[in-house]
């Protein structure tokens, strides 16, 4: 692999929305069906001249550091020195400044580097610069961001509260964060921009691996395999890839990581499906957004769940088989649909319903709230709506941003800011949850993955 440090790369990665699947794509023997959204996570690298100091703390102005900034939140600045650990233990930053870390920033940074430092055999990284965009779907409204909106003649907004304090919509912002940073690095310090469609394979790897270290579990990647490819019906990959790793600073971590990146191992081939990838919805339909300005926890949620299949298997396989048999039904009529989308969307309608009563089913069985009472309670109202299709919770449920297949057509937009105007909850949610103000996302439909960024649209946040 060629080593190349150009001056500035930017790359972005989308959101994802688990549309069918759930908890299913937990396990290797069902799939889900992922779309990508048109909201993105975007991630710049500059490479400072040596004597250039960009760092707050920096104290020899030959020493290398890395800075990240997130400029949208209030002291959302991390500072990094780098240091490589003995016994082929890889490379690991330190964070230098005082306030709150960041593990997937860190986390990534050290996967991105220890698999750079070791394709490149290099050391030297220089200083480096990074900033982290975001959309503005990806956190609910603040005042500032409602404001910093209306003056903004750019495509970001600045939200005006530390990063902690921003409630997320559940766009999957750490796993295209993850995506988008590792594969900055190593488009930047080792390929040229071009290189990144034959590059993608190990990009996804990579990053899987980095997103799987950050919150401390390996996840079912459905969300990476989104950021990476885009749209696609998706299959998970056998766990124990990912667990032979290890941590970073441990004997060997570097080799290990290049094996997995490289998919080299002969006793853990990466064996993740990814079908139909950049697949679209049928003409005439489009997705929308609805934030409830709630959250939800998904590991905690994810947890009890497999307890609950764990204790009652016989009972959970078949809520398994039954919504695995309707998810490829409605897969497939939204493919047949995408060839001839003159015969309606009524057999979508009604899956859509088939595979929420079963996800209702797996609530009170389970006893988390996946569809809890006061979502059922806005679906419903909104498939009352002329235009809507149908809309579920999506990926592991809660009070997350709901997920609504509509007519492709402004009326139907108006129509449903008509109901949220005035929306207020009438039922007692059998969880606790409480929706609060209600409100269309703008994000949509996008079926692309993992993208080369132009610089222009950053001017005023680098």
């Amino acid at each position: 692999m060629s080593y190349r440090s150009s001056a500035t790369t930017a790359v972005s990665a989308p959101g994802k929305v688990l549309l069918t699947g759930g908890y299913l794509v937990l396990d290797r023997n069902f799939t889900g069906t992922v779309f990508a959204l048109d909201a993105r996570i975007h991630v710049v690298v500059e490479q400072l001249r040596k004597g250039h100091r960009r760092a707050p703390s920096q104290e020899k102005e030959n020493e290398d550091s890395i800075v990240v900034r997130s400029p949208q939140f209030v002291g959302a600045v991390w500072e990094y020195s780098i240091a490589r650990c003995e016994n082929a233990g890889g490379i690991k930053v330190m964070q230098k400044n005082e306030g709150r870390g960041n593990p997937f920033v860190e986390t990534s940074l050290n996967f991105a580097l220890t698999y750079i430092s070791y394709v490149a055999d290099s050391k030297d990284f220089g200083s480096l610069s990074i900033t982290i965009l975001a959309d503005n779907d990806y956190y609910s409204e603040t005042a500032c961001s409602k404001a910093s909106g209306q003056n903004a003649a750019g495509k970001f907004v600045n939200f005006g509260v530390p990063l902690h304090e921003a409630h997320k919509t559940g766009l999957g912002s750490s796993a295209a964060l993850v995506t988008a940073l590792v594969s900055a690095l190593v488009i930047h310090r080792t390929m040229q921009p071009d290189d990144i469609g034959a590059a993608r394979d190990k990009l996804h790897n990579l990053a899987q691996a980095a997103h799987c270290a950050a919150q401390g579990k390996v996840g079912s990647g459905f969300d990476v395999a989104a950021a990476v490819y885009g749209s696609c019906l998706y299959r998970r990959f056998s766990p124990s890839i990912l667990e032979s790793i290890g941590d970073v600073g441990t004997a060997g971590f570097e080799e290990r990581l290049f094996k997995v990146v490289e998919d080299a191992d002969p006793e853990h081939p990466w064996d993740t499906e990814c079908l139909d990838f950049g697949m679209t919805l049928p003409r005439g339909m489009q997705m929308v957004l609805c934030d409830v300005e709630c959250g939800s926890q998904t590991p905690s949620m994810v947890k009890k769940v497999l307890e609950w299949r764990k204790q009652t298997p016989q009972e959970a396989d078949l809520l398994w088989d039954a919504l695995q048999s309707n998810n490829e039904r409605l897969c497939l009529e939204l493919k047949q649909l995408s060839q001839n989308s003159e015969k309606g969307f009524g057999d979508v309608r009604d899956l859509i319903q088939r595979s929420r009563n079963h996800i209702r089913s797996m609530t009170a069985k389970s006893g988390v709230p996946i569809e809890p009472k006061v979502q059922t309670e806005l679906l419903d109202a909104m498939s009352e709506v002329e235009g809507v299709v149908g809309g579920v919770v999506p990926g592991a449920g809660g009070y997350d941003a709901l997920a609504v297949l509509i007519r492709d057509d402004p009326e139907v937009i108006e129509r449903l800011n008509t109901l949220f105007a005035t929306w207020e909850s009438k039922v007692d949610d059998d969880f606790g949850g409480k929706i609060g103000q209600v409100r269309l996302l703008g994000v949509r439909h996008g079926s692309r993955g993992l993208e080369n960024e132009s610089l222009e649209q950053y001017r005023g946040w680098l």
